[in-house]
This record gives structure tokens, sequence and C-alpha cells, in this order.
């Protein structure tokens, strides 16, 4: 399972585009779309995105863990990834995801900016059946899998938008939503469905868990000790876009990516250093990180430091830098 299988690439547009989308589900897309929207467009729109997110992929995961639907066969299917393989199929959460973010930013700007709704609607359509055909091309899911997942996704949405704007005000307001967001993702990090083989899924969750949690406090932070939530007015949906308005909107993105990925080396050193120690294993020891005692941790406290960066020291170094 280890071995990339020989394949033959005959159309190499097809290739590079379902290669481009398989990777907008995933920790790379994440970690710099979702703080773009944070410094960039608006807080609001990015607080409901996170929170969808973390949501959506939380079910998603456990879902694969407690339905145990095995990923298509290889052969027949020839497999383009392998980082995945160890997990389970149904559902797939790069269709949830694609379907949570691209539906969310559609809902949460298209009645507070001015654009044409068919154009909002038709991008989160394209952008979610790319990564859905991805799955299928890349021979990690199923037709089944990937349609479940989209359509687990359009539920979930469905059920939220009515409390959005409730949950959004207690994360912003409430005295107790330090404690809730970090206590309650690390009880259900600990609490994960147990395998009999090592998936990456419980890690993957740990992630998008600690990360939504670190920026959550962020949010909660901002809004009682610095500024009100606002919606930023650096950036406005719609051309054209002055040259002034683009250097900085891809100043802060630079100046805010480069702080938030030194924040998640060097915040992975100390805890993996510190947990090596406790434990007494070598940090390059995988087997030794893949236990639930060190694993989550690691992975909690590296990835709510970067969602508390990127929510609070980035904004504060924009607006040092005068980037605001």
């Amino acid at each position: 399972q280890g071995c990339t299988q020989k394949y033959i690439v005959k159309n190499y547009f097809y290739y590079y585009l379902f290669k481009f989308s398989a990777a907008l589900g995933e920790e790379i897309f994440y970690i710099t779309f979702l703080p773009f929207t944070y410094w960039n467009i608006d807080h609001s729109v990015s607080r409901r995105m996170i929170i969808v997110w973390s949501i959506v992929m939380y079910i998603g995961q456990v879902s694969k863990d407690i339905l145990k639907w095995p990923r298509p066969l290889s052969p027949p299917v020839v497999k383009l990834e392998m980082r995945t393989n160890a997990e389970y199929g149904m559902p797939s959460t790069h269709a949830m995801a694609a379907t949570a973010i691209s539906f969310s930013f559609f809902i949460a700007t298209t009645n507070q900016y001015k654009y044409p709704f068919e154009l909002g609607l038709v991008a989160a359509f394209v952008f979610s059946t790319l990564v859905c055909l991805s799955r299928l091309y890349t021979g990690m899911h199923t037709v089944l899998d990937v349609i479940g997942g989209a359509l687990i996704s359009a539920v979930l949405l469905v059920l939220l938008y009515p409390a959005w704007d409730t949950i959004d005000h207690l994360l912003l307001t409430s005295p107790f939503c330090p404690l809730f967001s970090i206590v309650v993702p690390l009880l259900l990090c600990y609490n994960y469905p147990k395998l009999d083989y090592y998936s990456p899924t419980r890690g993957d969750t740990t992630t998008i868990l600690g990360a939504a949690a670190g920026a959550t406090v962020g949010f909660w932070l901002n809004n009682q000790y610095a500024a009100p939530a606002y919606t930023s007015q650096s950036f406005q949906p719609g051309f054209p876009l002055g040259t002034s308005t683009m250097v900085f909107v891809l100043a802060r993105f630079l100046v805010g990516i480069l702080v938030v990925l030194l924040t998640r080396w060097l915040t992975k050193s100390v805890v993996l250093g510190a947990l090596g120690y406790r434990y007494k294993f070598p940090i390059c020891d995988l087997h030794a990180r893949r236990r639930l005692e060190v694993e989550v941790p690691y992975k909690f406290v590296t990835y709510s430091s970067v969602g508390f960066t990127a929510t609070v020291i980035v904004p504060l170094l924009h607006e040092l830098l005068g980037l605001m």
C-alpha cells in the first residue's frame, strides 16, 4: 500500500486539472484560503465558514470510521494518491469540505456584497464539482462516496444556516466561549472512534478541530479586548480593483501566511520535543507519533496555535506594519 502504482498520463490537461482540484480539499487550501478571507475580505464570512467547515469535517471523518466502507479496489482503479489510502471511503470528506466551504462562502456573502447571484451560485457549484470529480479521477472514491459526501454537507448547511447568527453571537460574546472552544474539541479528539489499525482520520480531525478552536478563541478575544467584530472595508468583491488595493491584499496575505507557517513549524517542534522527552521517544519515530497520547496533543496544540495566530497575532502585525 505504500507504493504508488505505475501509470501513463495520456491527457495532461485533465491530469493537472484534477490534481489541482484535489488539493482544494486539503490542508494547503485550508491554511491559505480561510485566513485570506479573514485578513482581506470579511471577518463574519470567515467565522461562519470555519464553524461550518469544522462541524462538517468532524461528522464526515467520524462517519468514515463508523461505516467502514472500503475505498475502490485497485486494480481495476488506478490510484494517484497514497496518503489517504488507509482511510475508509464513505463519505468523501473532500466532497463535504468543498461543498461546505464554497456554498457557505456564497451564502454568507450574497447578502453583504453586490455581485450577480447567478455568478456566485455557478462559482460555488463549479468549485465543489471540480473537487468531487477529482476524487473519482484520482481513484480515491466511488461515485456513491462523492454523492453521499456532497449531500451530507448540503443537509448540514441547511440545518446550520438558521442558527448561524445565534452561534456567531454566542462565540463572540459568551464568557464561556474560550473554555467551550478548547474542552469540547479535545474531548471529541480523545474519544474518537477506535480502529484495528492506524488511520490518518483521527490526526486530520484533530488538526481541523484544533485550528477551529484556536480561531474561535481568537474571535472572542478580538471582540472582547481589541475591536468589535467588523466587516473589512479593505476589499470589496467586484472589478476593477485598484492597484494599491491589490498590493495591500497581497502584502497582508504574504506577511500573514509567513507568520502562520512559522508558528506551525515552531509550535510543532516544541510540542513534539516536549512529548518526546515525556514519553521517551525520538521525534523522528513515526510510530510513536501516531499514539493517542502523542498525536492528539501535538496536533491540537500546533493547529490551535495556528488558528489563534491567524486571527489575533497576524492582524496585530498588519496594524503595526500599516497594512490595515
